[in-house]
């Protein structure tokens, strides 16, 4: 009998949804190796005040915030973290969209990606049932224990698997086609495709994965890239996994052609504000994510956004950045970048230089994506 495949979940946005990120505070509990944000500490935390002024901004200012919805995003470090100043914060912006008749009223998310240590807290649960409808949570656990507790570890180097997964069973019965986040580096290649399994069998049936953007790969790790994901493909479609799973790694959109010139990021079109108030292109480009370059500050809650530090942002696209081997590259579909990864390690202090360590991995897993749906659909038909 033939099969549906699993699609992913729909993420939320009636058209294209506005992101404004609250960095609530610059600490957390891990210190993940690979993470880019290297300037961890627990002073820099968001008061209430710069919370308040940002969003009377943002609210008050239709036409700079045109859109038809919006995802009130709230990072760190880890966001539960403050979760009292989130939940201060979402019931002020509730009240304000209220009082002003705005359309985000009934059109708006709260949304978090947390280490999940937290999760089980009578605060962070209290704000749960309280806010449950309008919320998206995602809990980033990174597959096997030992694949997790290779990176995602305590100061003390004590891996931090056991913290978060006691959590995973109350997540998933409060978000049941939540996503989890699964980040890969070099040394934990080997562990790809039975790390993903793992989070299959622990009921996690959704899983955004992707490489680290940094200049971390080695000569061989595409091989090894390649072998782990042909290995987990054959997995998923043997045990009809496709069915009720998804892995973001396997797309039937990449390895193609571009036939746009949009850019790959949204930076500039979404606005990123730290503990001073100051408003960036994203929360890539704050002060505490990059180790190279000064931030690029394009406003704050107290003067509002500077257009004019705001347009070389959004005129970014895939030719004004790109070398001729990417924009002529025939499976660039799908091959992604990061700007303010861009910003942080170009040559010169641009924005207009785009990092191409990915090109070996990118290509491998177009191959391996390759391998997937050609299997897939000669065994359910295309």
């Amino acid at each position: 009998m033939k099969k549906d495949i699993a699609k992913p979940p729909v993420i939320w946005q009636e058209s294209v949804a506005k992101t404004v990120t609250f960095v609530v505070t610059e600490d957390c509990q891990l210190r993940c190796h690979y993470c880019y944000l290297i300037g961890k500490n627990s002073r820099n935390k968001m008061s209430f005040d710069i919370a308040k002024r940002s969003v009377d901004y943002i609210t008050g200012n239709r036409d700079v915030f045109p859109e038809k919805s919006i995802i009130w995003d709230f990072i760190g470090g880890e966001p539960f973290l403050e979760i009292d100043l989130i939940d201060e914060t979402c019931d002020y912006i509730k009240a304000r969209l209220r009082s002003e008749g705005h359309p985000w009223l009934e059109s708006h998310r709260f949304s978090f990606t947390t280490n999940g240590i937290l999760y089980g807290s009578e605060k962070v649960q209290n704000f749960i049932r309280k806010n449950g409808p309008d919320l998206s949570i995602g809990v980033t656990i990174d597959g096997t224990p030992q694949k997790h507790d290779m990176h995602r570890v305590y100061p003390s180097g004590k891996g931090s698997y056991n913290d978060t997964v006691t959590n995973i069973p109350l997540w998933l019965d409060q978000f049941p086609v939540a996503s989890t986040k699964v980040t890969v580096a070099s040394d934990d290649l080997p562990y790809i495709r039975e790390s993903v399994l793992h989070l299959y069998g622990i009921g996690i049936k959704h899983i955004s994965i992707n490489v680290v953007f940094e200049d971390v790969w080695k000569d061989g790790d595409d091989a090894i890239l390649e072998e782990q994901l042909v290995g987990l493909a054959d997995r998923i479609i043997d045990e009809e996994l496709y069915t009720d799973h998804t892995c973001s790694f396997f797309s039937e959109t990449i390895g193609r052609p571009r036939t746009d010139n949009n850019n790959w990021c949204g930076a500039g079109k979404m606005l990123a504000i730290d503990y001073k108030g100051d408003f960036y292109p994203c929360h890539r480009f704050t002060p505490f994510a990059l180790v190279n370059r000064k931030a690029p500050a394009v406003g704050n809650c107290f003067e509002g956004v500077d257009r004019n530090k705001l347009r070389p942002f959004l005129s970014l696209d895939l030719v004004t950045q790109s070398p001729r081997e990417c924009i002529d590259c025939e499976v660039a579909t799908g091959c992604a970048w990061c700007q303010g990864a861009n910003y942080d390690f170009a040559r010169t202090d641009t924005i207009y230089q785009r990092a191409t360590y990915l090109c070996k991995m990118h290509k491998a897993r177009v191959r391996s994506n390759n391998y997937y749906w050609h299997k897939l659909n000669a065994l359910i038909g295309s």
